[in-house]
């Protein structure tokens, strides 16, 4: 609905949610790692000292959202790719498809949408460039929000 409501007030604008594999390619500019750094998640349920250094997870938030460019980007600037708050894909979440893909799609509808990213409320586990979660388009939290994509 954002989205709309944008394109409806800028004519021409193609903002969009990005779909699940520009989320996680975005993130990972690059990188085959846990984190977008190339680095391990060496503490998944603890303080992970790679990911204090991207993004904030349960053990360095003090249980809050932190403004954008806290933190260290990623090889293409990108912030705040890993923790801080969940974010929408335009993607409903189903299963991978076993063949290799160029440009992978989504599931073609369903009850959950992707989120990716992990957030302040959550263990470093969950915020690995890879992981994945989902929710109904009707949810509303204090660590799920969204970055927006453009063209197409």
């Amino acid at each position: 609905q954002y989205c709309e409501k944008l394109r409806a007030r800028f004519s021409g604008l193609l903002a969009r949610l990005p779909s699940e594999a520009e989320w996680e390619y975005a993130c990972r500019a690059g990188t085959t790692s846990a984190f977008n750094d190339g680095s391990a998640c060496t503490q998944p349920e603890g303080n992970d000292p790679a990911l204090a250094k991207l993004g904030w997870f349960d053990k360095n938030s003090e249980k809050e959202t932190h403004p954008v460019r806290k933190l260290a980007p990623n090889q293409w600037g990108l912030h705040d790719m890993h923790g801080n708050v969940w974010e929408w894909c335009e993607d409903w979440a189903g299963g991978y498809v076993a063949d290799e893909q160029v440009v992978p799609a989504g599931a073609a509808a369903g009850p959950v949408r992707v989120i990716r990213g992990g957030s302040w409320v959550h263990q470093a586990r969950y915020c690995r460039s890879a992981y994945r979660s989902g929710g109904p388009p009707s949810k509303r939290s204090h660590s799920l929000g969204f970055r927006l994509a453009s063209g197409q």
